[in-house]
């Protein structure tokens, strides 16, 4: 059996990192993925003459290290693959009403460009190479 996730997409808003009272580090992005939108079963143009797309958020976790890099390095706009795994939970709100959630647990974050330069601390500088062939 296998659970295995591979998103190339577009990270949708800057990471955002908390830490647990266990002192795991959690860093938190949201991936945006397009596919071209349909109409009776077929693709078609946009007002612009262009092909329609349909989008989608992916809620992505980065654990400890990996976290710590995404946090340092990523930011808005940037285009990422990531892969991890499929991961359901479930749980009650303040009003008893059951809720569902699902998100990737990534394993690798890998850069396919670079962030931008801020001043908020990600610089890129120190980030690793970038192959443009």
């Amino acid at each position: 059996m296998t659970n295995l996730v591979i998103l190339v997409g577009r990270i949708a808003r800057d990471p955002e990192t908390r830490t647990t009272t266990g002192g795991t580090s959690i860093t938190s992005i949201s991936v945006v993925t397009d596919r071209p939108a349909r109409k009776d079963g077929k693709t078609y143009k946009d007002e612009n003459g262009y092909t329609a797309k349909d989008s989608e958020f992916h809620r992505i976790t980065c654990f400890n290290g990996l976290g710590q890099n995404v946090a340092k390095f990523c930011s808005k706009g940037q285009m990422v693959t990531v892969e991890g795994r499929i991961h359901y939970t479930q749980w009650e709100d303040q009003t008893g009403t059951k809720r569902y959630g699902c998100e990737i647990i990534a394993d690798k974050v890998d850069f396919l460009t670079k962030g931008r330069s801020d001043g908020n601390n990600r610089s890129n500088e120190e980030a690793p190479d970038i192959d443009e062939d």
